[in-house]
């Protein structure tokens, strides 16, 4: 009877072994996408705004991510400063930084915007999320002044924190009548598709960094 008994053990012991060390499915990267009307889609269906297309490219080429739209419209820097706490929850992994096109159309003092951005960085890096920040111009009809003092602002906070930059977020669709819609702002699903294309490099290195701190 004892013999038997430990027959049966032995025979589902390595059953028993195999499960327990079976790894688990690796969850889906968590990516919130911070930013203004230029990222949240304003003007086009939810499933043709900037997070969306982006995510459905990556899934396409075998990267498991989750993007969350986390635009609003007309924000500015500060405004995306003060919000950071509820629109990246607990357990986001990575953030596309796009603020500061609003600051810039309003002709804020590029200070201001420096500041806002800076806290946003230094949070993250707190809670060891993975940033991408994408950059803004200045548009033209505030001066070579305030245009120089404004578009240093984001590869200088590139460069002191440690994160990757985008240059541009609107780069190759910004002045293109096709790509925009009628305000001449914001981009049109086209447009939207051809700033994925654009910044698609830095998002896929931004997620093998991730991917990295992971293994």
């Amino acid at each position: 009877m004892h013999i038997l008994v430990l027959m049966v053990a032995l025979m589902t012991a390595p059953a028993a072994v195999a499960q327990t060390s079976a790894p688990q499915a690796a969850k889906p990267v968590k990516m919130v996408v911070l930013g203004d009307s230029l990222s949240a889609g304003l003007g086009l269906p939810a499933s043709d705004a900037f997070p969306q297309r982006l995510q459905k490219v990556l899934q396409n080429n075998g990267i498991d991510v989750d993007v969350t739209n986390a635009g609003v419209s007309g924000d500015t820097s500060s405004g995306g400063r003060d919000r950071l706490d509820w629109s990246v929850p607990d357990g986001t992994d990575a953030v596309i930084l796009e603020l500061g096109a609003n600051d810039a159309l309003r002709g804020l003092d590029p200070k201001v915007t420096r500041a806002a951005l800076s806290d946003i960085l230094t949070r993250l890096k707190a809670r060891k999320i993975a940033v991408l920040l994408c950059g803004m111009l200045a548009p033209p009809n505030y001066g070579s002044d305030y245009a120089a003092r404004f578009n240093a602002v984001y590869p200088d906070l590139s460069k002191s924190f440690g994160v990757p930059l985008y240059p541009f977020f609107l780069d190759g669709v910004a002045g293109n009548v096709r790509l925009n819609q009628a305000d001449g702002i914001h981009p049109t699903a086209e447009g939207v598709d051809v700033i994925v294309k654009n910044i698609l490099p830095k998002v896929e290195a931004l997620l093998g960094a991730v991917a990295g701190q992971r293994s």
